[in-house]
């Protein structure tokens, strides 16, 4: 499809260049994304529940792309993913199949990542039931109202399921927790940072 051309995507729109030298010397480090598909964005708090400890680990990795940063694309080759969330739609799909042509070393974070979570709870029932019972059975629509199910070509198709994520792709590592504590996550991104083999032990693992 061609593109509007009154249309602008904020990756495209004039920026100030960053200093080279500084640029360089991102380059040198290691490359980390991060991506949320369909969860509460708990784990990424988590991630920032590392606290002063992110500061020693940037001098060894630079963080691209994610919701942090606000980076919309991954610049270049990225040496690790976290993934937080289910695959719920196929953009969730498509996101995630991109980091995983991108990223060496992928790692679910968190229970919705690693089996599901809460958004798996619609499994039971099919999509139909969930929607209708969404949109056409809810107690708080307005009387009034005629009940629609949403339906636009802007709107990603949702999945007749919520998969984990190694169901779509392969998942390297695994952090489960709803949400892993911030000493999990700063344990795996250490090791990897450097050069350890990931040993998380099951004092920092959780499984609510």
């Amino acid at each position: 499809m061609e593109k509007d051309k009154n249309t602008f995507y904020s990756h495209n729109l004039p920026s100030t260049k960053m200093d080279a030298k500084v640029l360089a010397k991102r380059d040198e480090k290691i490359q980390v994304a991060m991506i949320g598909l369909c969860g509460c964005w708990g784990c990424t708090l988590s991630f920032l529940d590392m606290d002063e400890r992110i500061i020693g680990l940037l001098e060894k990795v630079t963080i691209t792309r994610s919701s942090l940063t606000d980076i919309k694309r991954i610049p270049k080759q990225c040496k690790i993913a976290f993934v937080e969330g289910g695959v719920a739609n196929e953009e969730n799909i498509e996101t995630l199949e991109h980091f995983r042509e991108n990223c060496d070393i992928m790692i679910s974070v968190g229970a919705c990542a690693v089996w599901g979570g809460v958004p798996a709870m619609r499994n039971d029932v099919s999509l139909q039931d969930c929607l209708t019972e969404a949109y056409v059975c809810n107690v708080g629509a307005v009387p009034e109202d005629k009940p629609v199910i949403p339906y636009h070509k802007d709107l990603p198709r949702i999945t007749n399921k919520v998969y984990p994520c190694h169901e779509v792709v392969k998942m390297d590592y695994f952090i489960p927790g709803c949400p892993p504590d911030g000493d999990a996550i700063f344990k795996v991104l250490d090791d990897l940072a450097n050069g350890r083999e990931v040993d998380l032990p099951t004092s920092l693992t959780r499984y609510d």
